[in-house]
């Protein structure tokens, strides 16, 4: 039987109440985590601090890997990366909730999908409580369309994500690439031959706030552009002049006014 880790990476800024919400949806699982790693990336405060050590205390299956200093969401993801050395790593963010049924659906479509190295599912957005959907982010099925699409923006949900641990270190794991080591990641993997996979239906809860859309806009983020356009250069997957367009065209959706972001974003990845 495949062994699988669930790796959670948490920092200071995240609310309590969701991380508790979070945690507790991985021990719901129908098929559990073997383990569970929470990467604590610098202090994280008291509320936090109790919201952990309750759940490790309760859970035999979790443990915590405790970063003296704030890195970032790529060195956190690789310090829990290097600690793992299960056949499969699931991902989910500190801030959302996976269905009862997502590790034994994505287990259940590698044993009868071998040659698949990572696999993604559609996100099931919500505001304020689960019941309030909002709408269904879908991304490409077929390794063909996917790979197309990773020209230009990441192929997976990265809150939905379950992959071949081997695969991952193969690829040289997370690098720093500010609010893009995940696409940085998947361009790797892609880059190296591993094959994609997105199945269609919502396994996971996304917590969709104006949160989410600050930080897709905050500042840094055309130097961050600018880093992930030349890194798709370096591993071969599209040309300098591709790269142009890229950086124009993803900054200036980002520019747009809030409200037009907003329903630029629905049009874009929401089929319901």
């Amino acid at each position: 039987m495949p062994t699988l880790s669930a790796l959670v990476t948490v920092y200071h800024r995240i609310n309590a109440t969701e991380l508790r919400q979070a945690l507790e949806s991985l021990t719901a699982q129908t098929r559990p985590a073997d383990e569970i790693v929470i990467v604590e990336d610098g202090p994280v405060g008291s509320e936090l601090r109790e919201v952990i050590d309750t759940f490790v205390a309760s859970t035999p299956s979790a443990r915590t890997l405790v970063l003296a200093r704030n890195q970032g969401a790529g060195p956190a993801s690789q310090a829990g990366l290097k600690s793992i050395s299960t056949d499969f790593i699931a991902r989910l963010d500190a801030d959302d909730i996976a269905y009862p049924e997502r590790f034994a659906t994505q287990l259940a479509f590698f044993e009868q999908h071998p040659a698949v190295d990572v696999l993604g599912t559609a996100l099931a957005e919500f505001h304020g409580t689960p019941d309030n959907i909002v709408g269904v982010r879908t991304l490409p099925e077929t390794h063909t369309k996917l790979a197309k699409y990773a020209l230009i923006n990441s192929p997976i949900n990265n809150p939905s994500v379950m992959m071949r641990t081997q695969a991952v270190k193969d690829a040289g794991g997370y690098q720093n690439v500010h609010h893009m080591e995940d696409y940085d990641l998947y361009a790797r993997l892609l880059a190296s031959g591993k094959r994609f996979h997105n199945l269609q239906e919502p396994l996971t809860y996304f917590r969709s706030s104006d949160d989410v859309f600050e930080r897709r806009t905050g500042s840094g983020m055309f130097a961050a552009e600018r880093q992930m356009q030349r890194n798709l250069v370096h591993y071969g997957l599209i040309s300098k002049p591709r790269a142009a367009f890229n950086l124009l065209a993803r900054t200036a959706f980002r520019l747009l006014p809030s409200n037009a972001l907003k329903a630029a974003y629905g049009k874009l990845f929401h089929r319901g």
